[in-house]
């Protein structure tokens, strides 16, 4: 795996090299040099790299990224420990920097402005992780199989910085030691925490890996693609280590995912605070691909869906329980668990008979990863248990149901690992330990806002339960502010972060794209101006009411008053009929569910402006229209 660096930015370019520190045979190791005439990076006897200069440590090169005029270095500059596992540090970027190859280049038009500006959101608002010593794309148990970490057997779909670090995969075909600066990150969640739990020392752990396949923002990504990728997947493993008295230590691990309904769907923003409902059809074979590669993944896969089993999320429903029926896998084990319903009037600790159901199906809380480590935890002395399943949560946004469902999991896992490592007997509960119960509940608490900050800009909801096991009434305030944050965020700033995405990732390629910007506001100009037009009518509007001149009843005031009001009451019937006009739309990639209708001039000519309207491949469900 990689180890910090060193690096030095010159006039010819940048170079990078293993720090002195780090490497045990510096002599052996190349240098990496980003040229800046050629906007190429090379792999360069260690003898180039510059003995003066501006050299600084950096703790890790995440890849290179090419615009349509220049290309520019990731680095994390510094990181901080989040949790050791085995003595393997655990570690975060706190701060990043993006350098241009050529320093001295002046050539940046708009366009590449906005790319920047594009990947700064991405990377100052991604929480991402990474350790020097262990490989956390992989869990605990493909770990072992492995053996030891290296870039060439992280999981690809955990793989965040993939993309970015193409040129420096491609250049390992050369010269392998350039293996030593490709260092795998995970974007999601990965921390920690040690305690005593009836005299013997234990570590909780937590880790969130994101899919890059699908990824986004929470309206943007929904559903499956053709690929059988679906929006907001996600891999979460908890791993508990309990240490032995005989210089040994006991760690599990414990494998869940979650990722929205595999079906085709979206629900699209117009501004209203319920958005549309729309299906597509045929979705069976691409759920097909994704629950395939879930089983040779993880085994059976029990699924658990929590959305509501009536109103607007109701054929969200009946898509999944159809697609599930009709691929008749007998791996696939389907369960409906109506959320709202059962935990009605704040009775969060009902999600347990979810669990009473999920054991009747044939789930068994010994189903986990087991092994004995030596004291280091870097030897497996014996691999007692491996996981053959895994249980599959689901809501609409695979957040706020999902999380309160996956930390009670957990929680019930945790205690036969305890069972297991005899440090509990069995029926005495570990959550009598309130300090442990603390800091598992804090965790989960602090991973779900992670996932949840990720794909719908806020912090989850209802936290509150799982974080003190209790629903409140400040938790239902908070839910609240965070909801209404939501509103305002998914239909008026998500656009760019969908695109911070979509550039990051790869699945848009400024140096491919054409000539014409993608950033050009084509909507006709009646939308563009109508805005406006709102925004002056209220101004004055406030104007007429707090500042009047002379006196309120004046006839001036009242004529400024009434016009004010007949401008405010047309423009903004205006906006909120043609709602969807005004959404902040994804600009780089097709979000899927949207066409684009080219409009008429004054004449009857076709023009260039383009108005959004819904794909024909999707439709609205018949028992949605009135919603």
């Amino acid at each position: 795996m990689s180890c910090p660096l060193l690096f030095a930015k010159t006039a010819e370019g940048l170079y990078f090299k293993p720090s002195s520190s780090a490497a045990a045979s510096e002599q052996q190791d190349p240098a990496i040099f980003a040229a800046a005439q050629k906007q190429s990076v090379l792999s360069v006897p260690l003898e180039e790299f510059p003995v003066h200069g501006e050299i600084t440590k950096v703790a890790a090169l995440l890849g290179f990224i090419a615009f349509k005029l220049n290309k520019y270095a990731v680095i994390a500059n510094t990181v901080q420990e989040t949790g050791r596992l085995n003595e393997h540090i655990i570690y975060k970027v706190v701060q990043h920097s993006v350098v241009p190859i050529n320093p001295r280049s002046t050539l940046i038009d708009s366009d590449d402005a906005e790319y920047l500006k594009l990947l700064e959101s991405q990377l100052s608002t991604a929480t991402l992780f990474f350790s020097y010593t262990y490989d956390l794309t992989n869990s605990l148990q493909r770990n072992e199989k492995i053996g030891n970490p290296h870039w060439e057997t992280a999981d690809t779909r955990f793989f965040w910085n993939h993309y970015i670090t193409e040129e420096l995969r491609s250049l390992t075909t050369k010269d392998q030691r350039v293996g030593r600066f490709i260092q795998p990150f995970i974007y999601g969640y990965a921390k920690s925490v040690d305690t005593i739990l009836n005299s013997a020392p234990v570590t909780i752990g937590l880790i969130t890996r994101r899919s890059r396949f699908r990824a986004g923002t929470r309206y943007f990504r929904r559903g499956v693609d053709e690929d059988g990728n679906v929006g907001n997947f996600n891999e979460t493993e908890q791993i508990s280590i309990v240490q032995n008295n005989d210089n040994t230590s006991e760690v599990f691990s414990f494998l869940q995912t979650r990722g929205s309904v595999p079906v085709y769907w979206a629900e699209i923003n117009n501004l209203k605070y319920k958005p549309n409902l729309v299906l597509g059809e045929n979705s069976v074979e691409s759920a097909k691909k994704h629950f395939d590669n879930q089983v040779q993944l993880y085994g059976d896969n029990y699924l658990v869906n929590l959305v509501n089993q009536k109103g607007h999320e109701l054929p969200v429903k009946r898509a999944y329980e159809q697609t599930v029926d009709a691929l008749d896998n007998p791996k696939l084990h389907y369960i409906y668990f109506d959320f709202h319903h059962e935990c009605r009037n704040m009775q969060w600790h009902r999600v347990k008979l979810l669990i009473d159901q999920l054991v009747q199906m044939g789930l068994s809380n010994a189903d986990f990863f087991h092994k004995v480590v030596s004291r280091d935890g870097f030897t497996t002395l014996k691999v007692v248990s491996e996981q053959k399943s895994t249980v599959r949560t689901n809501c609409m946004d695979c957040l706020d149901r999902t999380n309160v469902v996956q930390s009670v999991l957990a929680h019930w896992l945790l205690q036969k690992e305890f069972e297991t490592a005899k440090i509990v007997s069995e029926g005495q509960l570990w959550e009598i330990n309130r300090s442990l119960l603390s800091l598992f509940q804090n965790l989960w608490a602090d991973n779900a806002d992670a996932v949840s900050i990720s794909y719908s800009g806020t912090g989850a909801l209802k936290t509150d339960f799982t974080r003190t096991g209790k629903r409140t009434k400040l938790g239902a305030f908070n839910d609240f502010v965070n909801s209404a944050s939501r509103y305002y965020q998914n239909n008026l700033t998500d656009g760019p972060r969908q695109d911070s995405y979509d550039l990051f990732l790869g699945n848009f390629k400024p140096y491919d794209a054409s000539f014409a910007s993608p950033f050009q506001d084509r909507r006709p100009l009646i939308i563009q101006l109508i805005p406006t037009i709102l925004y002056a009518s209220l101004t004055v509007l406030g104007a007429t009411i707090f500042f009047p001149k002379n006196h309120f009843t004046s006839s001036k005031n009242l004529l400024f008053f009434l016009t004010a009001s007949i401008m405010v009451l047309l423009s903004g019937n205006f906006v909120i009929k043609n709602g969807m006009q005004y959404v902040n739309w994804p600009k780089l990639v097709n979000v899927g569910f949207l066409a684009t209708n080219r409009g008429f001039d004054v004449k009857g000519k076709g023009s260039n402006n383009l108005k959004y309207v819904i794909s024909s491949n999707f439709t609205k469900p018949s028992s949605s229209k009135k919603e």
